[in-house]
């Protein structure tokens, strides 16, 4: 088993938060980014995921975007950090 770690994804597929208003680099980041997770992480893994993950304001609206998430591969564990603070 490995353990990776990664944070600040901004996911934003029920708002228009788009990542590539800050330069051509973050054209397709997210697509970047699982492609990689699906060529390094196996099932056995286990992916600490820290804060910043969605855009959303509230948990339905961050649902798709979690969703997105819970279909890559490995066992995934949601770190509360920084000014990121669970809904009441």
């Amino acid at each position: 088993m490995k353990i990776y770690a990664i944070s600040d994804l901004h996911i934003s597929t029920n708002t228009n938060k788009p990542m590539d208003v800050f330069g051509g680099n973050w054209v397709g980041y997210l697509e970047k980014i699982f492609a990689d997770w699906e060529n390094k992480v196996t099932e056995d893994d286990l992916v600490l995921i820290g804060g910043d993950i969605s855009w959303a304001m509230n948990i339905a609206d961050a649902e798709k975007d979690l969703e997105l998430l819970e279909n890559l591969k490995g066992k995934k564990a949601v770190v509360c950090l920084l000014y990121t603070s669970p809904s009441p």
